[in-house]
């Protein structure tokens, strides 16, 4: 018999290849939300969309959207996607590998002439990473019906406000509230991603099942010390801001690395006068604390704000420790970790399961219906860089996998 049509890697690739030269920036890519660069990625996707047998549309907000029906019209849908912008300079697989492998195992399933007891909606989101005007998830949060109209006035670094942007693009941003689903009408969200880590790599392993989208924290630490003169302040007479901040550095590393999945991250580090022969007076830095579990997560910045007051109070500077950011767990439902594992092992490969460490359009979604996430391995974990990579091979198996879950994907659990 005639092995059944798959999903092909090498057209996934190529279609990555064709948005990445959707771009403002001449050997980058640099795609932000309402600009003509997306409007040619968005052109190209509808094109691809139609072709696999979807109707295809904008919203309100300007998410491409296909949607294959299933074998009765109107009926529920299979929501897949993920998101066409990209940040500055970006690589070629971040969201946009997600968006193409949905449309091409439609491709497949309309090629094979099947249809489903429910529909499939395939949406690439017009922006989740924020770059233009600072609030990320815009497209998702207009679909689970939780976008802030407040964000129509923000402006972008040109002074254009949002509002104006979208009236430009086409778009009624009075509409945005239409772009909203019902509960009734998404059976679940599904979303294939580049993992953005290092870890299925490493294990040799070309996909993994998502178990939550981390939680997160962030703070801004500022300590004030006293700047004195280099050659003449004793070391036990000092009151150095940089050498506390380092020793606090080196405590949020040693407390993350006690517990497996928790992160910390100094990203930022900065001191006053800055002078070669001055000791620095002043210090400010950054953390960024990442957990699968609320309560994990929030255990450590406890410690960690303990430790840094310790130190602090020891070395006899003045620390202030403010919260810029809390973002809570986004847990994948364990009926769809389920079923795409069991399309994992049906591929003849281990399910490992593992978090994500970066946000996804599945933190917006989870507010309209349950969410679960396919990684697909990254070559060296990096990603957000032009040095992000795939192969042909892995586009291919992952969806391949992605097509088998939704073809025994049951809703009832």
């Amino acid at each position: 018999m005639t092995a059944p049509l798959q999903p092909s890697g090498k057209r996934i690739w190529d279609r990555c290849e064709a948005l990445a030269r959707c771009s403002e920036e001449p050997g980058a890519l640099t795609r932000v939300f309402l600009s003509k660069e997306q409007r040619a990625a968005n052109e190209l996707a509808l094109a691809w969309m139609r072709e696999a047998g979807m109707s295809a549309r904008l919203d309100a907000i300007g998410n491409v959207v296909g949607r294959y029906e299933g074998t009765a019209a109107g009926a529920a849908s299979l929501m897949l996607g993920s998101h066409l912008d990209t940040v500055r300079n970006a690589g070629k697989y971040d969201g946009m590998l997600g968006v193409v492998a949905a449309i091409d195992c439609v491709h497949t399933l309309n090629a094979r002439g099947i249809r489903l007891p429910f529909a499939i909606e395939v949406v690439g989101f017009a922006d989740e990473e924020g770059v233009r005007f600072g609030a990320t998830l815009l497209g998702s949060r207009a679909v689970a019906g939780t976008f802030d109209p407040k964000l129509l006035d923000s402006r972008d670094g040109g002074g254009a406000s949002m509002r104006e942007a979208m009236t430009a693009f086409g778009l009624d941003p009075g509409g945005i509230a239409h772009a909203a689903r019902q509960r009734a009408d998404v059976l679940a969200y599904a979303e294939l991603h580049i993992e953005q880590g290092p870890v299925l790599e490493a294990e040799g392993l070309p996909v993994g099942v998502v178990t939550a989208i981390n939680g997160a924290n962030r703070f801004a630490i500022e300590i004030e010390g006293v700047a004195g003169h280099a050659g003449t302040v004793p070391m036990q007479l000092r009151r150095d801001a940089l050498a506390a901040a380092a020793e606090c550095v080196l405590a949020i590393e040693s407390r993350c690395a006690r517990e497996p999945d928790l992160v910390g991250t100094v990203g930022r580090i900065e001191a006053a006068p800055g002078a070669t022969n001055v000791i620095p007076g002043h210090a400010r830095f950054t953390i960024d604390v990442r957990a699968p579990r609320d309560d994990q997560r929030r255990q450590a910045t406890v410690d960690m704000k303990a430790a840094i007051a310790a130190i602090c109070a020891r070395r006899s500077v003045k620390v202030d420790i403010r919260q810029t950011h809390e973002g809570k767990t986004t847990a994948c439902a364990p009926w769809l970790q389920d079923q795409i594992g069991r399309a994992i092992e049906a591929e003849g490969l281990p399910v490992r399961r593992l978090p994500s460490g970066a946000g996804h359009d599945g933190m917006a979604i989870i507010d309209l219906v349950d969410i679960g996430m396919l990684f697909v391995r990254c070559e060296g974990g990096i990603s957000h860089n032009p040095l992000e990579a795939i192969t042909v091979a892995d586009a291919e198996v992952s969806a391949r996998i992605l097509l088998r879950f939704i073809e025994h994907f049951n809703p009832a659990h």
